[in-house]
């Protein structure tokens, strides 16, 4: 019985490995960043954005390297380099179903995001743009409890979802030939 269990499986392992191999499945590469396009700044109009810090991160992990802070009261930089803009961040939250009392039981979380991303001689990499996201979410008016804990961890997946988004755009520009890819 031991010995008939062996092959079997060995053939089963062999024909998934084999279904898999054939569906066209790849891993994403690297974010491909243009050659000629040096140290990269992310502004954001918000002060503490964490859409921006999470855009840096990410232009770093894809090989950019980050422009150096800017010195106190300092408005622009001397040198010119390219930056990635956030222009405005907007949530909203849209009632999309109502109970038989006319309470909202259910929302859409809409997160809508502007950005522009020139390089640092001021031409367009990326024209500015608008990305927007939703997530749906039940929130009962009886009873509330955890609602606002579950809106934020909405928000949190939102805004990951939001730079990887906007890298994505940033990647298919340089990608589709319109600009020189760095090696």
């Amino acid at each position: 019985m031991t010995a008939f269990r062996l092959p079997a499986r060995l053939l089963a392992f062999t024909a998934a490995a084999l279904l898999l191999a054939g569906c066209g499945f790849h891993l994403r590469n690297k974010i491909a960043l243009p050659a000629d396009l040096g140290p990269v700044r992310v502004v954001s109009s918000a002060a503490y954005s964490e859409l921006a810090t999470s855009l840096s991160r990410g232009l770093q992990a894809a090989g950019a390297t980050p422009a150096p802070p800017l010195a106190e009261g300092q408005t622009t930089d001397a040198t010119p380099v390219a930056t990635l803009r956030v222009v405005s961040e907007r949530w909203g939250d849209l009632p999309i179903a109502i109970d038989e009392v006319g309470r909202a039981q259910e929302f859409s979380l809409r997160y809508a995001v502007v950005f522009s991303f020139k390089k640092a001689d001021g031409t367009d990499l990326v024209p500015q743009q608008v990305v927007e996201l939703s997530r749906d979410y039940v929130s009962p008016p009886e009873d509330a409890t955890g609602t606002s804990t579950e809106r934020e961890v909405l928000a949190d997946e939102l805004r990951r979802e939001m730079s990887a988004s906007i890298l994505r755009r940033v990647d298919g520009v340089v990608r589709s030939g319109q600009v020189t890819p760095a090696r």
